[in-house]
């Protein structure tokens, strides 16, 4: 119930299910709908990984320039699928409309976000890696700690005053 009182969006969208959602915006409306939960509507021109394992769905040429996007982050994956089949497909996806970075964006986290013909993706294949060596999807691990420097061995300090010897 606390979750509940945190997200009332949660609560509307599970009681109403499919009719909760309004029609869908184009991306070039949907920074007007920041805080909003909506569906937005577009074509997947590129699926881009970013730093971090985090991936990017853009809907224009030029992602700087585009008013939307869709951020999926590398702990979603799991739930969400492979999402690099959406390229090049029309996608409509439903979630709050947040802003960051003076676009519009939505946080893809199921695959229950997404409807249509694009709902049915394919899971993550078992062997995805998302940056060679050191991430895998579904998989946490906390970086190794570096190794410490050992301590500098010093010579013994021989007295700075000798006595000669007398003969």
């Amino acid at each position: 119930m606390r979750l509940f009182n945190q997200c009332p969006w949660l609560l509307a969208t599970l009681l109403l299910g499919p009719a909760a959602w309004p029609d869908c915006l184009p991306v070039e409306e949907a920074r007007k709908h920041v805080g909003e939960i909506r569906c937005v509507t577009g074509k997947v021109v590129r699926v881009k990984q970013g730093t971090r394992g985090v991936h990017f769905l853009d809907f224009c040429d030029d992602f700087r320039l585009c008013p939307f996007t869709v951020v999926v982050f590398p702990r979603d994956l799991k739930n969400v699928g492979d999402i690099r089949q959406l390229q090049g497909r029309m996608i409509e996806i439903h979630g709050q409309v947040k802003e960051y970075d003076g676009r519009a964006e939505i946080i893809l986290e199921e695959y229950r976000h997404l409807s249509g013909s694009t709902a049915k993706i394919s899971p993550l294949p078992k062997n995805y890696v998302e940056k060679e060596g050191r991430y895998s999807a579904g998989t946490f691990s906390h970086p190794k700690a570096g190794k410490t420097p050992s301590k500098k061995r010093q010579t013994a300090k021989l007295p700075i005053d000798i006595p000669e010897d007398s003969d």
